[in-house]
């Protein structure tokens, strides 16, 4: 039980988890100022998305290989496989929508989504695990991961964007794939030595999940996308 001389401390730290989260809206913001123009915009907002997604990717690695390999290792063999599977059970929804989009655009604005609200549920441990040792440190891996999420922001609208979603509601889905921050980072730091130990089991099933979404839904729409083809019902590696 939190007790009340903890209590501003948890406050804190929900109120920086909740920013780190706000935070992420602001990767649309470029595509405000960006004309849509040829069918290449779609290739070109997939290959800065996979590019910022791997580097992500190779962070959440590093940091939990840093902790525990094994662990580490373990959650991204997970993660690759949770999300395959969740991918073949997706594609057989034919009558999906997200928004305005259908069929397959559809499909991949839902893993994006997926994906990237798995990935902030580590980002989200992480921050409460790091008020542990105290506010400042807290505060000041709160802001890194506030800065971090920017891009990643980035990376989500620009696979919503060029599909037909608005700069405004993909700045929204933007935040509310990073919600899973403010809402685990609290019981994470209440617990912290319980979830200091599954730390790196999230880091790695969160890199494995995003590098699944690379190579198997945005890399395969990138080259078709410069091959003049478009997005078809290929579903690429599931």
């Amino acid at each position: 039980m939190v007790g009340a001389a903890t209590e501003p401390a948890v406050f804190t730290v929900f109120a920086a988890a909740l920013l780190t989260a706000l935070a992420t809206g602001l990767g649309a913001m470029p595509l405000a100022f960006t004309k849509r123009a040829s069918g290449s915009w779609l290739g070109v907002g997939n290959s800065i998305a996979a590019s910022l997604m791997l580097g992500a990717s190779v962070m959440l690695f590093y940091e939990g290989a840093r902790s525990d390999p094994r662990k580490t290792l373990l959650g991204a063999s997970v993660g690759l496989a949770a999300i395959a599977f969740a991918a073949r059970w997706l594609y057989r929804r034919e009558n999906l929508r997200f928004e305005a989009l259908r069929g397959v655009q559809a499909r991949t604005a839902v893993m994006i989504v997926a994906v990237m609200t798995v990935h902030s549920m580590a980002e989200g441990i992480g921050v409460g695990v790091a008020f542990g040792p105290g506010r400042s440190f807290g505060l000041l891996t709160a802001l890194a991961i506030a800065l971090h999420n920017i891009p990643e922001g980035l990376a989500i609208s620009l696979v919503l964007v060029p599909r037909g979603v608005s700069v405004p509601r993909a700045a929204g889905w933007s935040v509310v794939t990073s919600l899973p921050q403010p809402v685990l980072a609290v019981p994470a730091f209440v617990f912290v030595e319980a979830f200091r130990g599954a730390l790196p089991v999230g880091l790695g099933f969160a890199g494995g999940a995003m590098i699944w979404m690379v190579l198997a839904r945005i890399l395969p729409d990138v080259f078709r996308s410069f091959s003049g083809r478009g997005e078809t019902n290929n579903v690429g590696l599931t």
